[in-house]
């Protein structure tokens, strides 16, 4: 092509470039976060047109179809996905697009060897490529089995599996060297994928569900990385960009993931948080203690209270109880009472998981709160609802040093004048530990479903 269309090919990349920016701002804050959705697609929609039309030769048959089947899955996932399936979703796209970029690396790296025409910075640009890419893909399948409960893991085992990660990182550095040095023999290529596909389940297979927020946003991060050494191997600028705001989102949010959880990412790859709940026995702190409620006596609760501070987690998510916690909140308000919500960062099972959920039943953003904010005022708080969440409220993080998850911030709840704990059972969290808070003096249960639970007590407080 002359330089006319490639200078107009780069004009088109750096308007996808600024799109992508202006998008992933906007998806910084939910009351934007819609139009930085939209900003993202236009930058993404602009930059596959102007890829298509920078390529001399394109079989566009191929790529009609591939437009086509991609777009039936997209929809169907959009559609019928629920949002206790969005973390699985998320799991999976960060798979995708490290295998996609395994394939396109690889078959980039056979062609310009093929051609004679590999360089020192395109072998390892190909090398990063597939080894981060093979890593991303079955790191993330594993992911989407662990988020999806069909897989489990004893901690014993999982020792093995860690100190047989380090032995495949380091294999996966031999392989590359050795790739650097005969970039002609294409086992090599073959062996860092291979490596890399058993590195990225081995990775992920340990890892306990309390830590599965921290991993989403690693591997997130990690196909951004995969997506930015392959527009080396491309010599494609947008790629690179778009790629690299990925893989720094990703690691800025897996920061602050860790810092939620009081761990570092160290610990989250390579230690066990709790295992075999922590050597607590549930009698002991529950035995004797538990003060069962009705649906009727909470409305009396809500009736009196001035400030109500709800608290949701996994639960409500499993329960698609947001829809009724939204006629709760505003049958209280009606009354003239405060309600927020206190959102814990690793709440759920992705990062925002809890915010995207009460968006969806149309909660407003300036209701909910984060921990840090939402912590000092438990102490004029008359009533704290708990709705699914169990680890983020468990006051054992505070007050017992010996408890795995000792030192991790929390949700004060019991702070507040009562407490009313929404919940199926006793069953524990992700960290598998009783929790004390069920016990404590100014907290009462409300065992059931969480959504019909919501919904006979404002149907409760119709009566009062």
């Amino acid at each position: 092509m002359g330089d006319g269309p490639a200078t107009l090919a780069q004009a088109g990349y750096l308007v996808a470039a600024v799109l992508f920016v202006l998008g992933l701002k906007g998806l910084a804050r939910p009351r934007t976060a819609v139009r930085g959705n939209l900003l993202g697609a236009s930058g993404m929609l602009l930059a596959v047109v102007v890829t298509l039309a920078d390529r001399a030769i394109v079989d566009y048959g191929v790529i009609a179809l591939g437009l086509v089947v991609g777009a039936a899955i997209g929809v169907v996932a959009a559609t019928r996905v629920q949002m206790t399936g969005m973390p699985e979703l998320v799991a999976l796209f960060n798979g995708f697009g490290g295998g996609a970029s395994v394939l396109v690396g690889a078959a980039s790296f056979l062609v310009a060897v093929d051609e004679g025409t590999e360089t020192v910075d395109l072998v390892v640009a190909a090398a990063l490529t597939v080894a981060i890419g093979a890593v991303t893909f079955t790191g993330s399948v594993v992911a989407f089995t662990k988020l999806r409960e069909l897989m489990a893991f004893h901690p014993q085992q999982g020792k093995l599996v860690r100190v047989a990660n380090l032995i495949g990182v380091g294999a996966v550095v031999a392989l590359g060297l050795a790739l650097l040095a005969q970039p002609s023999n294409e086992l090599w290529l073959w062996l860092l994928i291979a490596v890399g596909l058993v590195l990225g389940a081995a990775f992920v297979l340990p890892i306990g569900g309390a830590d599965m927020p921290v991993v989403i946003a690693l591997l997130n991060s990690m196909s951004g990385l995969a997506a930015a050494a392959t527009g080396f191997v491309l010599s494609n600028s947008l790629l690179i960009i778009a790629g690299s705001l990925v893989g720094a989102s990703g690691l800025i949010l897996t920061r602050i993931m860790c810092v939620a959880m009081n761990r570092s990412l160290v610990d989250v790859l390579f230690t066990q948080l709790a295992a075999a709940g922590g050597g607590l026995d549930p009698d002991d702190i529950y035995g004797g203690r538990i003060k069962s409620t009705s649906p009727e006596e909470v409305a009396l609760m809500l009736d009196d209270a001035d400030r109500v501070v709800v608290v949701p987690g996994y639960g409500m998510a499993v329960a698609q109880a947001q829809h009724a916690v939204r006629d709760l909140t505003r049958s209280l308000e009606d009354r003239g009472t405060e309600v927020v919500f206190a959102i814990h960062p690793v709440a759920g099972r992705m990062p925002g998981h809890m915010n995207v959920l009460l968006a969806e039943a149309d909660i407003p953003y300036g209701q909910l709160v984060e921990m840090d904010d939402a912590n000092p005022t438990f102490a004029r708080t008359d009533v704290a609802i708990v709705i699914g969440a169990n680890d983020v409220v468990n006051p054992a993080a505070r007050t017992d040093p010996d408890s795995p998850i000792a030192g991790m911030p929390i949700i004060d709840v019991d702070q507040a004048r009562t407490v009313v704990v929404v919940k199926r059972s006793l069953s524990p969290g992700f960290a598998g530990i009783p929790n004390p808070l069920f016990a404590a003096d100014n907290t009462v249960m409300l065992f059931g479903d969480g959504r019909d639970a919501v919904v006979d007590i404002t149907k409760a407080m119709a009566d009062v």
